[in-house]
C-alpha cells in the first residue's frame, strides 16, 4: 500500500468545496436527516446537527426519541424534529414511522448512529432503514451504527460510492470483528481491509486520521489533543453530512470535513489552551475556515 498523502490544504484547493450560486434556496443546498440519540446522551446529536448548519447544509431535520425530541427544537430551532418511539432502556425504538420512511426520499444525506449507546438498537434501525434509502442518498454511519454495521455488510457494500464510515480504533475492530489490539497494531491495513470489504470512504480517527476510498488514502495530523472530548466525534459526522448533502463524494467530504473539525480545534487550542474547550465550542469557528481556503 502506497504511503497516505497529506490531507493540506493544497489537497483541499485541488478538490474544492461546491459553489453555490447566489440566487440557490435552502432547499437546494443540501437537506441533511440525522437520526440517533438516547435517554442517556440526549443533547449529542443537537451538535451534529448544529455542525451540520455551519458546515452549509440548508435544511436539517433531526429524529430522535419522542422525550428528546420538543427540548432539542427548541435549543436548537432551525431544524425540523422527528419523534421516534423510545425503548425502555431510552434507545430508539425499532421500528421507525412511516412518516419517517415516506420522507427519506426527500433528503440528499442521512447520518445514522450520533449519539445511540446500544448496538443491538443500531442494529434494529439500520435493518429497517438500509433497504428503503434511495440509491443516490448520501450516507454516514456513525458511533453505535459502526458497531453494527457488519451485520449489514452487503448492503452497505452496495451502496459503495455514496457512503461514509467514521469509527475510532474500537469502532472500526467492531466493523471487522476482530480485537482492538490487531487494530492497534497496524490501523492502515484495518483501515483497508475496511474498505475493501464495505466501500465508500472509511476512516480511522485518532491523534492521525486516516481516509481511505478505493486506492487514495489521506492522513490527517492537526488538531490536537483537546479533540478528544465528548461530543466531538458528533461535531465531525455532522460536518461530513452536510457537505455530502451538498454534493461532495464520500472522500471529499470525509477530508474536507476532518480538515474542518481539524483546524478548529487547533484554533481552539491556541486561543483556549489545549485542553478544556467543549465541543460545542468547534462549529462556530468553521465558517470562518471554509472561506480561508
Amino acid at each position: 500500500m502506497a504511503d497516505p498523502a497529506a490531507l493540506d490544504t493544497g489537497w483541499l484547493k485541488a478538490h474544492p468545496l461546491p459553489a453555490h450560486a447566489d440566487d440557490i434556496d435552502k432547499n437546494d443546498r443540501g437537506k441533511l436527516l440525522v437520526i440517533g440519540g438516547s435517554r442517556r446522551v440526549p443533547g449529542g446529536i443537537g451538535l451534529t446537527a448544529e455542525a451540520a448548519f455551519r458546515a452549509g447544509a440548508g435544511k436539517v431535520t433531526i429524529a430522535t426519541i419522542a422525550a428528546a425530541a420538543i427540548p432539542l427544537g427548541l435549543a436548537f430551532p432551525e431544524c425540523a424534529v422527528l419523534a421516534l418511539g423510545e425503548t425502555a432502556e431510552g434507545e430508539i425504538a425499532a421500528n421507525p414511522p412511516g412518516a419517517l420512511l415516506a420522507e427519506l426520499a426527500s433528503y440528499d444525506a442521512l447520518i445514522i448512529g450520533p449519539a445511540m449507546t446500544d448496538d443491538t438498537a443500531a442494529d434494529a434501525l439500520l435493518a429497517q432503514l438500509l433497504p428503503a434509502l434511495p440509491d443516490r442518498m448520501f450516507l454516514l454511519v456513525d458511533a453505535a451504527a459502526l458497531r453494527a454495521a457488519g451485520n449489514h455488510r452487503e448492503t452497505l457494500s452496495q451502496r459503495g460510492a455514496r457512503t461514509v464510515f467514521t469509527p475510532h480504533q474500537g469502532e472500526l475492530a467492531a466493523m471487522l470483528g476482530i480485537g482492538k489490539a490487531a487494530v492497534d497494531a497496524d490501523p492502515l491495513a484495518a483501515l483497508e481491509t475496511a474498505a475493501e470489504r464495505f466501500g465508500g470512504a472509511v476512516m480511522v480517527k485518532g491523534a492521525t486520521s486516516h481516509i481511505r476510498a478505493g486506492d487514495a488514502c489521506l492522513a490527517y495530523a492537526g488538531g490536537g489533543i483537546g479533540l478528544a472530548t465528548g461530543g466531538s466525534g458528533d461535531v465531525l459526522a455532522g460536518l461530513i453530512g452536510a457537505l455530502g448533502a451538498q454534493g461532495l463524494a464520500p472522500l471529499q467530504a470525509a477530508a474536507w470535513g476532518t480538515w474542518l473539525h481539524g483546524e478548529a480545534g487547533r484554533r481552539l487550542s491556541e486561543t483556549m489552551g489545549p485542553i478544556g474547550f467543549l465541543a460545542r465550542e468547534l462549529p462556530a469557528l468553521v465558517p470562518g475556515l471554509m472561506r480561508g481556503v
